[in-house]
Formats: C-alpha cells, sequence, structure tokens
C-alpha cells in the first residue's frame, strides 16, 4: 500500500464510542500486529499514540482500522503541551481533531505536563508548579481541546523529578480541581505515582488515598529504571527513578495497584511498553497479570 495514503483515503472505522472495558489493554506495537490478529484471546482494548497516525502513512492507518473492528481502542496523545505557557498549536490540535473523527475512539488521554516554548518542542513532558494561575490555563487548554475533539478527555499525572516551591497545592488537589472544572476525567498511572513518590520523599499510598478516584477513566503500569547518577550531586545513595517505559512492570508497583484497585475497584488497565518492546508472548504475559489483579479487585466489589 502506497505510504502517502492520508486519513481521507481509508475507509471510516465502524463507529465506536464505546467505553473501555474493566479489563487489560496493551499499548499497541506494529510488530505485533499478526499476534493480535492470530491470537485467539489477546488482551481486550489498545492504546494509541496519537502522534504516530496525524500524517501520512496508508499501512499503518489500515491496519489501525483494522485493529479498530475488534479491538476498542484509546488514543493517548503526548504532544499538545497541555501545561505550556503558550496557546495550544492550532495545526496539531486540527489534526489530532481529524484523527479522532476518523477513527471515534473509545478515549483520549493526555499529560498534565508542558513540552513547547515559544514555538520549539522540547521532546520531554516537564512538570508543572500547582498554583491557581496554573490551575487557571490548564483547564482553559482542556476546554478548548474538548470543544474540538467533540468529547471529554481524560488528564494522567506525571512522573516527577522535582518539585516547585511556587506550588499552592498537593497534586491530587489540583487534580481534582481541573476535573471539577472542565468536566474531564482522569488517568491515573500508577508507575508515575511510585516514581514520583520515591524521587520527592512522598508516601505512595498515601497519594493514591487521596486521590480523586470517582474521575478514573483509565489506569496505567509502566516499567522504570534507576538512574545511575545519585541526587544532590551524588552525596546520598538515593538514584533517581526514570519512567521509562522500557522493562517489565516492578513488583512493589503491582503491589501499589492492588492498593489503588481496593479504592477505585476495576478499571480499564493498560500495561505500556515503548522501548526496548520485547516480543508478544513477554507482553501478553504482563497483561495477563494486569487482567488477574482486576480479577482479584472484581472479588472484592460487594455483590
Amino acid at each position: 500500500m502506497p505510504e502517502d495514503i492520508m486519513l481521507d483515503d481509508i475507509s471510516r472505522p465502524r463507529p465506536c464510542r464505546c467505553a473501555l472495558p474493566n479489563g487489560a489493554g496493551v499499548g499497541y506495537k506494529a510488530q505485533h500486529y499478526r499476534d493480535l490478529i492470530e491470537d485467539p484471546a489477546p488482551v481486550e482494548w489498545l492504546e494509541i499514540h496519537a502522534e504516530n497516525y496525524m500524517g501520512g502513512g496508508g499501512r499503518p492507518l489500515a491496519q489501525l482500522r483494522h485493529l479498530s473492528e475488534r479491538f476498542a481502542i484509546s488514543v493517548h496523545g503526548v504532544g499538545l503541551s497541555i501545561g505550556g505557557e503558550g496557546p495550544l498549536d492550532a495545526d496539531h490540535l486540527a489534526r489530532l481533531a481529524h484523527l479522532v473523527d476518523w477513527l471515534d475512539p473509545a478515549s483520549f488521554s493526555e499529560h498534565l505536563a508542558w513540552s513547547t516554548h515559544e514555538g520549539a518542542y522540547l521532546n520531554d513532558l516537564l512538570p508543572l508548579p500547582y498554583t491557581a494561575a496554573t490551575l487557571t490555563r490548564v483547564c482553559d487548554h482542556i476546554d478548548q481541546l474538548q470543544e474540538a475533539i467533540a468529547r471529554p478527555m481524560l488528564l494522567e499525572n506525571p512522573s516527577s523529578y522535582l518539585s516547585f516551591d511556587a506550588s499552592t497545592m498537593h497534586e491530587t488537589e489540583f487534580l481534582a480541581q481541573v476535573a471539577a472544572r472542565t468536566g474531564c476525567g482522569l488517568l491515573l498511572d500508577v508507575n508515575n505515582v511510585f516514581v514520583s513518590a520515591h524521587n520527592l520523599g512522598m508516601d505512595a499510598r498515601a497519594y493514591i488515598d487521596a486521590f480523586p478516584v470517582e474521575h478514573i477513566g483509565e489506569l496505567h503500569l509502566g516499567g522504570h529504571d534507576e538512574d545511575s547518577r545519585n541526587q544532590n550531586g551524588g552525596t546520598e545513595d538515593a538514584p533517581l527513578l526514570i519512567d521509562s517505559h522500557g522493562c517489565a512492570v516492578a513488583d512493589p508497583v503491582w503491589a501499589l495497584l492492588d492498593h489503588t484497585l481496593a479504592r477505585s475497584g476495576p478499571r480499564p488497565l493498560l500495561i505500556e511498553w515503548d522501548a526496548d518492546v520485547p516480543g508478544w508472548p513477554v507482553l501478553r504475559a504482563e497483561a495477563a497479570r494486569a487482567a488477574a489483579a482486576l480479577t482479584r479487585a472484581q472479588a472484592r466489589v460487594p455483590a
């Protein structure tokens, strides 16, 4: 298939707008396409990164259309810079809205972060101070985004490597206020909570206990790495944790997931593995472990 075929040249998938199932999903990678098609019961849903499907590329779009006929699809954005000081990029937003209109996914999510400044793209998801001014700016951007895509979005908590003296509220309070003001939902990344808690000296379970679980539309799990350089110039034995998505989920993060599910109940649960992507059997095994955690959570729900 020619590689310059655009969205308008690929027939629209059947209408979805269905909710994601409260089951295990995986981040879709093209090398797993055949495995997903041939596996009789692989996972319950898939996530794609929006920016991979906003331009040309006939085969990826055709494969996505085919997958959408079997799986519920969640679209995850990584480039809107919702927390940026400047306005949202109008061209990026228009292309995103076109993709969402064409695909009609079950969910769309983005990060509580910024990645652009004065027209430059920084290729990273950077943290924000939690202040009244930041809250207003983020809510204004979310309102603009939700109007463009004609549906509520989910906002993901960040993985943090520093905190701001200027912050006047806790992250969980900030997220709760964003959800209340804009009507958006929240995406709770459990590994991000674990990474942030370690790096900032917080209690990860206390963070989960304070999180507004009534707004959770998705849960994410991923792997993290330890930075060999110690914090504070190497004067303390406290390696920085990096949200790498390049390895299996760590056992303490699985334990934190169980604590989360005890509060939230079963929710759509994604395994993210974006770097050093393994073969399908390894990823499928991680998804099976996530499904088992959801089964245990369901057993705790009163009849």
